[in-house]
């Protein structure tokens, strides 16, 4: 039997090679070339002498215009090639840099903190499990783990009920419905540390001779002939007038979500339900909840994934440490930045990282399990 290899085969091969380095083309080229464009206008941007109106402009064009110019100008490079090389190539010209850059900006920082991990505060010498040791006993880091648990296990269960209160009463409003939900989603619309500016003022505590209370909570204490109190200084209640905040801020999202997801429910089946002698409570509990169950498992993983990382609120309202507020992405954020202990930092860093990942891994299999029923 002859061990030759057909012209066919030679052929085929060929075409796969050229096809990968056309691809691996594709995805790095638009990095570089927009990493050559951008370097060239951040020279010109960090001009002092330039004119400040002129540099917005540049920006605007170079970051929304020059990207857009680019991506065109790949695609019609891509247009050029041979027909069978064409469809094979474009889809990594678009979708290749992202990942490129992706690598680049989320794996090389995340590798780059495993291994900080491991080394001391100056992250010149190696320290081995001490930063681990350090996250799991010091008595603050401690406080931040229970704290943390606390805001994962509240955040999501109180925001997703009344999110969910708010949608099935919206849904029934015969008018009114789209202002109601907008005043209910508006918080959304504020940053975490615009959110704790504000209920700052809510809870703010002034002691005798330092001036007047204004804030609202101690306003009705006062009109009610009581003694202001210094609401972030009670153990352990401040913690829940913490979770207050991301709970006021997340309960609009999970009612517009969850929202959709009950007036996409068949009328046909509710009012067979109705039909049947089922009062309202009944259709709520045995239809209206097993329908939009997935939809409420997504919102409440966004928000546990969102209470695991919360940073703003906790660091807005000030002194964590005095009043036992601490959470493990503060943490994580003091001893990085703030006393500029690298190790220490990486390790909480790479903890919290662990910790989120399994959330994220159940979240993407019952995506896909839904994904499979439909």
């Amino acid at each position: 039997m002859s061990d030759e290899v057909p012209d066919g085969a030679r052929i085929s091969r060929g075409a796969t090679l050229w096809l990968s380095l056309l691809r691996i083309l594709g995805a790095v080229a638009i990095p570089i070339l927009a990493f050559v464009l951008l370097w060239g206008t951040f020279d010109y941007l960090r001009n002092a002498n330039a004119n400040r109106a002129l540099i917005v402009v540049v920006a605007v064009a170079v970051g929304v215009g020059g990207i857009f110019l680019l991506f065109w100008a790949m695609n019609r490079v891509v247009g050029l090639l041979p027909a069978r090389f064409r469809e094979g190539v474009r889809p990594y010209v678009f979708v290749g840099p992202c990942l490129v850059i992706l690598s680049v900006f989320l794996v090389y920082p995340v590798i780059n903190t495993i291994i900080i991990s491991f080394k001391d505060a100056t992250s010149t010498g190696f320290a081995g499990l001490d930063n681990y040791r350090f996250v799991f006993s010091d008595h603050d880091m401690l406080t931040a783990i229970r704290n943390t648990i606390g805001w994962i296990v509240l955040v999501p269960l109180v925001a997703v009920i009344i999110g969910l209160s708010f949608a099935t009463l919206a849904d029934r409003l015969r008018r009114g419905e789209a202002l109601a939900k907008s005043l209910i989603f508006l918080p959304m619309a504020i940053s975490f540390a615009g959110a704790s500016v504000v209920w700052d003022f809510v809870y703010s505590f002034r002691p005798q001779g330092f001036g007047s209370n204004i804030g609202l909570l101690n306003g009705i204490m006062l009109g009610l002939g009581k003694n202001p109190v210094p609401w972030l200084d009670q153990k352990p209640w401040n913690n829940l007038l913490l979770v207050v905040i991301m709970v006021w801020m997340q309960t609009g999202f999970a009612m517009v979500i969850l929202s959709a997801a009950i007036k996409a429910i068949p009328e046909g089946i509710i009012e067979a339900a109705r039909i049947d002698g089922a009062s309202e409570l009944q259709v709520f509990r045995r239809i209206t909840v097993p329908t939009i169950l997935p939809t409420i498992v997504v919102v409440a993983t966004y928000m546990v994934i969102n209470a695991m990382k919360v940073f703003d609120i906790v660091f807005v309202m000030g002194n964590p440490e005095g009043r036992g507020t601490e959470v493990i992405a503060e943490r994580m954020i003091a001893w990085f930045f703030i006393r500029g202990n690298n190790g220490r930092g990486g390790a909480i860093a790479v903890v919290l990282f662990l910790a989120i990942i399994p959330v994220m891994i159940w979240n993407i299999r019952r995506f896909r399990e839904q994904e499979a029923i439909r």
